[in-house]
């Protein structure tokens, strides 16, 4: 009927924004590429808006590392504890125990001794129950915020992100005030501290298997990246020789206003309510944190203007963050997507029609395919970086990738791999591999399929006790 195609039509009008061409996709990988150059400069470092940090990882690992090991991961709402031992065997065995504590929103709000006495304590917890209170065992620290890195073991943080404010932080040695928080409760110490950011933890974490390994990319509450650097292009850390692991902290990517043509209204009002207006402009068309806010306004939008629910809107969607972003990857799903979809809604409060369900996942797949082509355009740049640094024609690379959104999606990964393999055009020729940090599976240097449903689950925190090796 005419009110059905009048209706196909506004749908399509309200999601035509989030629908990136590959010119434009290219366009973004250009404006990315001349932002990582700036980061990485002395003098334009400053200003820039991807900071190019550098982490002072100098190499890849090569596989014959071994030990005892502790991990601490802080990068959201939970925080983990491992301990990791790594014994000399033809397999390289990993074996892990792990515990998760939460972190309060009273404490990620706090103050910083407030939160660094929780790590203390949640650490000293389960060093009592491995029964390891007695030995001082290195530790790696997977902090997952924008920090100045000074050294291996001193890293200032920039600034906060991800929900987390906590006073007292900002422009102070994270290391310092974990071991400050330690020394307090006086019953247990640690040997060596290396502070390492979750994508580097990550590229080494698959690099341990796969030596073609790289880059490490994160998709998950937040995003972010890491890959080598030529230390001749490093004008912040002296030597010329070899090579450095930089922390792009690209999320930061757009904050200088880059983007604003393919910013949507949506995202505007996103980024107005969120904690940090105007700071980490890409990742909050990307992550985790914010896709699930991004759907929820734009149903509100559609139901406002009659084309959903019959005009009718519940408490629930007009409430902000209800709609959260694991409920994207429900309404994904290939077989039970439609199912899960009709409960989702119900759930919801909302009176829903059939047309409803699919119109919702309509604008589900819209948003999430767009966070996989911008992920794809960045992810490009970096292998490219990489490409004509060495002054290849062809570049084989291993890309270690991780994040609640990266596992958990079942479809993300379809048009990722689609993008990446055309962003560039006939600029480029290479082969990416994407490659699951899990170290609680088996890596292998094959392509892997990606969307499969074969991913494993991982503890983001296995990744960082490869930096005390």
């Amino acid at each position: 009927t005419v009110d059905q195609l009048t209706r196909v039509e506004e749908v399509e009008k309200y999601l035509e924004p989030f629908q990136l061409s590959l010119e434009m996709l290219q366009e973004v990988s250009a404006r990315l590429r001349k932002d990582l150059i700036r980061g990485l400069g002395k003098r334009s470092h400053h200003k820039a808006p991807v900071k190019m940090l550098p982490t002072f990882v100098r190499a890849t690992p090569d596989g014959t590392e071994k030990g005892d090991f502790l991990a601490l991961d802080l990068g959201g709402t939970n925080f983990r504890v491992l301990h990791v031992r790594v014994e000399e065997e033809e397999q390289r065995v990993l074996k892990m125990n792990s515990q998760i504590c939460a972190i309060p929103k009273e404490i990620m709000l706090g103050t910083g001794e407030q939160l660094f006495d929780h790590i203390a304590a949640c650490l000293g917890e389960f060093l009592e129950s491995q029964k390891l209170k007695g030995q001082t065992l290195p530790l790696g620290f997977t902090f997952s915020f924008p920090c100045e890195q000074l050294g291996i073991d001193k890293s200032i943080l920039i600034r906060w992100t991800k929900g987390f404010n906590c006073s007292g932080v900002e422009g102070k040695d994270v290391v310092k005030l974990l071991k400050e928080a330690i020394h307090r409760r006086g019953d247990y110490d640690i040997g060596t501290v290396a502070m390492v950011n979750d994508t580097v933890g990550t590229m080494m974490s698959c690099g341990y298997r796969d030596q073609n390994c790289e880059i490490g990319m994160i998709v998950g509450t937040g995003t972010n990246a890491c890959y080598m650097e030529e230390m001749k292009h490093v004008k912040r850390v002296e030597g010329e020789d070899g090579r450095m692991c930089i922390n792009t902290e690209w999320g930061g990517f757009g904050d200088d206003g880059s983007l604003n043509d393919i910013v949507t209204e949506f995202d505007v009002e996103v980024d107005k309510t969120s904690i940090n207006p105007g700071i980490h402009i890409f990742e909050k068309m990307i992550s985790g944190m914010y896709l699930g806010e991004i759907v929820r306004l734009v149903l509100v939008k559609m139901t406002k203007d009659q084309l959903l629910f019959k005009g009718q809107m519940s408490e629930a969607l007009r409430t902000p963050e209800q709609f959260e972003t694991k409920l994207i990857s429900e309404i994904e799903e290939p077989d039970s997507g439609l199912d899960n979809t009709k409960k989702i809604l119900t759930t919801l409060g909302l009176d829903w029609e059939p047309v409803d369900a699919c119109v919702v996942r309509l604008v589900c797949d819209t948003i999430s395919s767009r966070s996989a082509r911008l992920c794809a355009a960045a992810l490009a740049t970096l292998t490219n970086r990489i490409r004509t640094n060495r002054k290849l024609d062809h570049l084989k690379t291993t890309v270690g990738v991780d994040g609640t959104v990266y596992r958990k999606h079942p479809t993300l990964l379809y048009p990722f791999q689609n993008q990446s393999d055309v962003c560039l055009g006939s600029l480029s020729c290479w082969n990416t591999q994407l490659c699951p940090s899990s170290t609680t599976s088996t890596l292998c240097n094959v392509p892997i399929h990606l969307g499969s449903k074969t991913s494993p689950e991982h503890d983001d925190a296995t990744t960082s006790w490869y930096s005390v090796l």
